[in-house]
This record gives C-alpha cells, sequence and structure tokens, in this order.
C-alpha cells in the first residue's frame, strides 16, 4: 500500500465515497461534489483519484451488475475502507486541532 497522504481533492472524492456508501462509482461522486461543493469537476479527474484511492487502500471497489440504461456494460463500486475511514478521522481531527489553535484576536 502507498503512502495515506490525501491531497485535497484525494480527501474530498473519499468523503462523496463515504457520502455514498455502496453505490458510489464516477458519475455518481462527481455528482456528489458538485452538489457538495457548488463546483465543476472533471470526470476524468475523480476516476484518476478513485484509482490512487484504490491503489493507497483507502477504497475497495466491485463490479456492480450490468444495466440497458448503460448499453449492458457495468459499473465499478466503490465503498471506503476500514484505512479509508481512518484517513478521514484522521484529516478531521488534524482540520480541527489547526481551527482551534487560531488565536481569537486573529478574528478580530
Amino acid at each position: 500500500m502507498k503512502g495515506t497522504y490525501l491531497g485535497e481533492f484525494e480527501e474530498v472524492v473519499l468523503l462523496a465515497v463515504a457520502i455514498r456508501s455502496g453505490d458510489a462509482y464516477g458519475a455518481v461522486v462527481t455528482t456528489e461534489i458538485e452538489g457538495q461543493m457548488g463546483r465543476s469537476v472533471n470526470l476524468g479527474a475523480v476516476h484518476s483519484a478513485l484509482h490512487r484511492l484504490e491503489e493507497k487502500g483507502l477504497v475497495s471497489s466491485r463490479m456492480g451488475g450490468a444495466t440497458s440504461e448503460r448499453g449492458g456494460r457495468r459499473k465499478r463500486l466503490y465503498s471506503v475502507t476500514v484505512a479509508g475511514r481512518t484517513a478521514l478521522q484522521e484529516v478531521r481531527q488534524l482540520r480541527n486541532q489547526m481551527w482551534e489553535a487560531i488565536p481569537k484576536t486573529a478574528w478580530t
């Protein structure tokens, strides 16, 4: 497994996979990010991030069933692994710690 450093975009993709728990695939992850963040996301970039996250062991994938709407092709469905949940918790803890470290006077 590669290192578990998460870039900002990888973190956002991992969060979207967690939100969609069980039915996360490239297009749905893209839609989730766009809806949550109000920013346009490239599907190819999402697929690349999903691949990197899988190499790092933070997500796992399986092939879903074929659908007629996709011309009989199957979707690759992603789920967050235990390591992925741990990485998200660590990132959240670090961000909260840093927010708490901002002096109150910095906001006045």
